[in-house]
C-alpha cells in the first residue's frame, strides 16, 4: 500500500459510523456474549482451533453478529467476505464461492462466508451453499434475528450449529456507551446516560448511532440533544416514577380495570422497563391477587413469563398484555395467600406441635411399635368424599387458614370445604 492508500484508508475509517470504529478486533474486546466468546465458549475454542465450520449466530439486533463473524475470521487467519441476503442473488453467492476456490488453490488461505440475515433467503439460495459446506470450501457464519428453525431449511439447519446471542446486559450497554464517549471525546449527563441505556433496548449499534449524532458538535450530551438524535421525547421515569408507575399497574390489575392496566403497562414498557420483572409481578398478582377464584390464571401468567423470554421485545408486549387484561378480568381472591401468612405466623410464634402419630411415616419395626401410622385411613379406601379423618394436630384442632372467598371458582370450593367439614364433625359424633 503506499502513502495515498494509506492515507485514503485512514480518511475512510475517520468517516465511519462510530459502532464500526469501536469495532473489537479480537475476541478478549468483545463486550457481551460470555457464554460463547468467552472461556470454554463454542466460539472461543473455534478460534483457537484454528477452524470455525457451520454456524449460524441467532439473536436480537445490536448484539453483535457481525463482530463476532469479523473477529473469528481474523481469529483464524481467513477472507471474510460478507454478502446480505436481503440483496445478494444466487450469482453473488456463487462468485462469492467462486473467488474463495481460487483463494485456497492459489494463495492458500481459507474464507469465512457471512451471510446477514441469512433467513432472508429462499430455498434456492440456501440449497447453493450446501455444496460448498459438504466439500468444506468455506467456513459459514450465517446471522439471523429470527428462529431460524422457521426460516432456514433442513439441510443447511442440519449442517449448522445455531448459537443463540442474549440481549446485551445494561453493564455491557455501559462499557460500550464508555468507549463511545472517550472515542468522541465529549461527556453525557447522568440522566441522558439513563435514558439512552432504557432506550437502547439491549442493542448497541442503536446506542451508539444516536449517540455519535447527540454528540455532533458538542461537548456535553443531554437528553435533549438524545431525544432529537432518536426522534422521540425522553418518558420521565427516574426512580420515583418506577415505583409510582410499578405500583398502579399492579392496583390497577388488582382493582379489576384492564384498561388501567394496560395504560400503565404501555408506560413501563416505553420507558424501558424490563419485561422479565413485569411479568414476574404478574406472575405474582395470579396468585396473590386472583388465586383459587380462577385457577387457570397462574399457568397462563406463566406461560406469558416464558413466551417474553423467548421471543424478547417488541413482540413480548403482547403476551404481557394479554396476561395483564386476563388478571385485571378474573375474579379475585387472596385466601390462599392470607392462610399461608396466618400458618407462618402460628409457626413463627412456636404454634409447632408434634405431627400426629397417625400421619406419621413408620418404615422400621420400632417405628411401628411406637404406634407409628397406626389410625391413618388411606382417603382413596374410604367411602365419604374429603376429610375423612383428622390431619391437624390436636393443639390446633379448630385452626381455619384457608377462607375461600365468594368470588369466582372460590365460591365452590369454599361450599365443598364446609361441607367437608360438617360431614367430619357428624362422622366424629
Amino acid at each position: 500500500m503506499d502513502l495515498f492508500d494509506q492515507s485514503g484508508s485512514e480518511n475512510l475509517a475517520a468517516r465511519a459510523p462510530l459502532a464500526e470504529r469501536l469495532r473489537p478486533r479480537s475476541l478478549d474486546e468483545v463486550v457481551g456474549q460470555p457464554h460463547l466468546a468467552g472461556e470454554g465458549g463454542p466460539l472461543r475454542e473455534a478460534a483457537e482451533r484454528g477452524r470455525v465450520g457451520s454456524v449460524i449466530l441467532w439473536g436480537p439486533p445490536g448484539t453483535g453478529k457481525t463482530t463476532l463473524a469479523r473477529v473469528l475470521a481474523a481469529s483464524v487467519e481467513e477472507e471474510f467476505v460478507p454478502l446480505s441476503a436481503v440483496t445478494s442473488g444466487v450469482r453473488d453467492l456463487r462468485a462469492a464461492l467462486d473467488g474463495a476456490r481460487e483463494r485456497l488453490k492459489y494463495e492458500g488461505r481459507g474464507t469465512l462466508l457471512f451471510v446477514d440475515e441469512v433467513h432472508r433467503f429462499n430455498k434456492a439460495q440456501q440449497d447453493a451453499l450446501l455444496p460448498a459446506l459438504e466439500e468444506g470450501l468455506v467456513d459459514f457464519i450465517g446471522a439471523t434475528t429470527e428462529n431460524p428453525s422457521f426460516e432456514v431449511t433442513a439441510p443447511l439447519l442440519s449442517r449448522s450449529r445455531v448459537l443463540r446471542l442474549r440481549p446485551l446486559s445494561k453493564g455491557d450497554l455501559e462499557a460500550l456507551l464508555e468507549r463511545g464517549l472517550s472515542e468522541l471525546g465529549v461527556g453525557i449527563s447522568g440522566e441522558a446516560r439513563d435514558y439512552l441505556l432504557r432506550l437502547a433496548g439491549g442493542d448497541a449499534r442503536r446506542m451508539l448511532n444516536a449517540l455519535e449524532v447527540a454528540a455532533s458538535g458538542r461537548r456535553e450530551v443531554g437528553v435533549a440533544e438524545i431525544e432529537r438524535a432518536l426522534g422521540q421525547r425522553a418518558l420521565r421515569y427516574g426512580r420515583e416514577e418506577h415505583y409510582d408507575v410499578v405500583s398502579a399497574f399492579i392496583k390497577s390489575v388488582r382493582g379489576g380495570d384492564p384498561d388501567a392496566a394496560l395504560h400503565y403497562l404501555a408506560r413501563m414498557i416505553e420507558a424501558g422497563e424490563d419485561p422479565v420483572f413485569i411479568a414476574r409481578r404478574l406472575v405474582i398478582l395470579a396468585s396473590e391477587d386472583v388465586g383459587n377464584a380462577d385457577p387457570r390464571a397462574l399457568p397462563l401468567a406463566v406461560a406469558a413469563a416464558e413466551a417474553v423470554r423467548m421471543v424478547g421485545m417488541p413482540e413480548g408486549r403482547i403476551p404481557l398484555a394479554q396476561a395483564a387484561a386476563y388478571l385485571a378480568s378474573a375474579p379475585k381472591s387472596n385466601a390462599a395467600y392470607a392462610g399461608i401468612d396466618e400458618a407462618l405466623a402460628d409457626v413463627r410464634r412456636g404454634a409447632t406441635p408434634e405431627v400426629p402419630l397417625h400421619l406419621r411415616n413408620a418404615p422400621t419395626g420400632l417405628m411401628r411399635e411406637e404406634g407409628y401410622g397406626e389410625g391413618y385411613r388411606y382417603a382413596h379406601d374410604d367411602e365419604p368424599e374429603g376429610m375423612n379423618q383428622r390431619y391437624l394436630p390436636e393443639e390446633l384442632r379448630d385452626r381455619v387458614y384457608y377462607r375461600p372467598g365468594d368470588s369466582g371458582e372460590e365460591r365452590e370450593i369454599g361450599e365443598r370445604l364446609r361441607r367437608w367439614r360438617r360431614e367430619r364433625e357428624e362422622r366424629e359424633g
